[in-house]
């Protein structure tokens, strides 16, 4: 039996595996932009939890480990690779609740609900991924242990790290970007690296030895913008009555009714279901939107179930309509397991005031909508300020900040709901675990660009509601194309294009389209290819390796080519982009 102080050691020795080996990890990264890298996401993820299982005591049960292992990782998540492992320690958290000491069967029981918890994080989930390499390592974990009862902990665990290595190996062939580049997937390999800390302590009782020179270190993660006191007639911190989609203040619950929806799409209904997510964001939590040719899958909590079915049938027909009152004891969902049901996770592992903290003390709400956008660059960070965004998280393409420095800005926001703008596609996912951890109503935009977070704020209309707010915003962020102008961080193909290290990456939306040797040559010509005649305006956030008198050509070239284009040039200040560039 594995008690909890061997538990313990092992997710420390996990932590220490990792770190050593980040570096490794990071190198398999295909894609040539310098961004959040993966070893170090997963690294600082697990050492969060590493620093607070350091403190536990002997007697410690394998329960206590786990909730404090998956508390720890869900609050300091980074990128989409941390998000992803914390959420498979969150799962194995939810499979050992009571355990003061497990066998084998228990482990694998638990890695069961890892691979759910994973799976039910993403809404397409990739294979090829982490994701692969944590179901099959559990698969074969599962069948040998079956096959040979008796086993001893260590040698079943064992046949899940092999698992995890033929998985791995198998992940090129899932995914056609890796096998060009002739390498594994990253994340997969960072899990290995996990499991084989993990086995060092369950087979040998030995922690594996930091031999990393430093970790990753911790940034200063936030700017606010003075906030005006209530208005007059406004007491500070008065009670707003809930309406109809907001959370109830009675009992323990913040949402009384599960919904869960199957709805026949009507082809003649030619709606965006991206509208239908915004809309059911903003009347509850815990939402899950599957969008397939015929069918559309949606769970959600909600004190307005009727609301929610309304809007479901402006996309066809419900095939299916479930309505569980929550508060009932024969419906709590904590005492309910099925495997093979993925939607998304409501349930608390540890305890909820524990889990939820931040290190900060919530601010007292004194309105009813703010803003927290993530930025790096002096420059971006004051526009954002500037318009509206009550603090600022320092982060971006090569820091991606933890969900814990998301939560801490949310608390310290005197709003009732804060919308959130990550801004950068790995940085969504760590953003979207905030809601479940904080006192406020969080509502995550998923913007992946700075401009995409620029003309979101310029839409929002403080004479409409939280809800009309949310759609308009969400709409918005088609309405905006986005050029990025970076350096190659590595030799690389990409389509077919031949990448030197240090050379100019022009991208549009995300898509290298670009490589040049000048960066203004580069910022040109994606410009050019992404302006049209629709396009009214342009604006250029210069940065890290431009200066103003090479923006403000820049500028000119681009109004010499659209001569009826609106143009403005702003100081972004932002590291690794020399130039981004707003086309709406």
């Amino acid at each position: 039996m594995i008690k909890g102080a061997i538990f313990r050691d092992a997710m420390i020795s996990a932590a220490y595996n990792i770190t050593n080996q980040r570096d490794a990890v990071n190198a398999l990264n295909v894609f040539p932009v310098p961004d959040g890298d993966t070893g170090t996401n997963m690294s600082m993820t697990i050492t969060s939890a590493r620093k607070e299982l350091e403190r536990l005591p002997d007697d410690v049960t394998v329960d206590k480990v786990a909730k404090t292992t998956s508390s720890a990782m869900l609050r300091g998540a980074r990128g989409n690779s941390g998000v992803i492992l914390s959420l498979i320690f969150r799962g194995i958290a939810k499979g050992l609740k009571g355990k003061e000491e497990i066998d084998a069967r228990d482990m694998i029981l638990a890695l069961s609900y890892g691979v759910e918890s994973a799976y039910k994080a993403v809404m397409t989930p990739t294979e090829g991924t982490i994701l692969t390499v944590v179901r099959l390592a559990t698969q074969a974990g599962a069948q040998y242990g079956t096959e040979h009862k008796e086993a001893p902990f260590d040698e079943v665990f064992a046949h899940v790290i092999e698992g995890a290595r033929d998985a791995l190996a198998q992940t090129p062939e899932l995914l056609p970007v890796l096998k060009k580049a002739g390498v594994v997937d990253a994340g997969g390999q960072g899990l290995l690296l996990v499991f084989e800390g993990m086995q060092s302590v369950f087979k040998d009782g030995v922690i594996v030895a930091n031999t990393s020179d430093s970790e990753p270190q911790e940034q200063e993660n936030v700017q606010r913008r003075e906030t005006a006191p209530a208005p007059s007639g406004e007491a500070e911190g008065a009670a707003v009555p809930a309406a109809a989609g907001e959370p109830l203040t009675s009992g323990t619950l913040t949402y009384l009714y599960c919904v869960e929806l199957l709805v026949m799409r009507d082809p003649a209904a030619k709606k965006d279901p991206t509208a239908l997510k915004a809309f059911l964001e903003s009347i509850g939590d815990q939402l899950t939107v599957k969008v397939g040719p015929e069918l559309i899958e949606i769970h959600i909590h909600t004190n307005d179930p009727g609301r929610a079915m309304n809007q479901a049938l402006k996309y066809g027909v419900l095939a299916k309509a479930a309505v569980t009152n929550m508060d009932r004891p024969e419906n709590d969902p904590m005492q309910k397991v099925d495997l093979h049901r993925y939607h998304s996770e409501p349930e608390r592992i540890g305890d909820p005031a524990e889990e939820a903290a931040g290190t900060v003390a919530p601010a007292e709400i004194t309105k009813e909508v703010g803003f927290v956008s993530v930025s790096a660059g002096d420059g971006i960070a004051a526009l954002f300020q500037d318009i509206g965004v009550d603090i600022v998280v320092s982060g971006g393409q090569t820091m991606n900040p933890s969900t814990e420095d998301i939560l801490n800005a949310v608390e310290q926001v005197p709003a009732s709901t804060v919308f959130v703008l990550p801004n950068n596609k790995n940085i969504i996912m760590a953003a979207e675990q905030v809601a479940a951890l904080s006192t406020r109503k969080v509502i995550v935009l998923p913007t992946r660009t700075i401009p995409q977070g620029v003309t979101a704020l310029i839409h929002y209309n403080p004479d409409l509601s939280v809800e009309e707010n949310h759609l308009e915003m969400s709409r918005s962020l088609d309405t905006v194309d986005t050029a990025q102008v970076t350096f190659a961080a590595r030799d690389s193909v990409v389509d077919g294009m031949k990448i030197k290290e240090g050379q100019m990456l022009g991208m549009e939306n995300g898509a290298i389209t670009v490589v040049e040797d000048s960066a203004l040559t580069a910022a040109y010509k994606i410009t050019r290819h992404l302006c049209n005649r629709k396009t009214t305006m342009v604006t250029i956030f210069y940065g890290e390796g431009a200066t103003e008198e090479e923006a403000t050509e820049l500028e000119s070239m681009i109004r010499d080519k659209f001569k009826d284009l609106e143009t403005a040039v702003i100081p972004g200040g932002q590291p690794v982009y020399s130039y981004i560039i707003s086309v709406e």
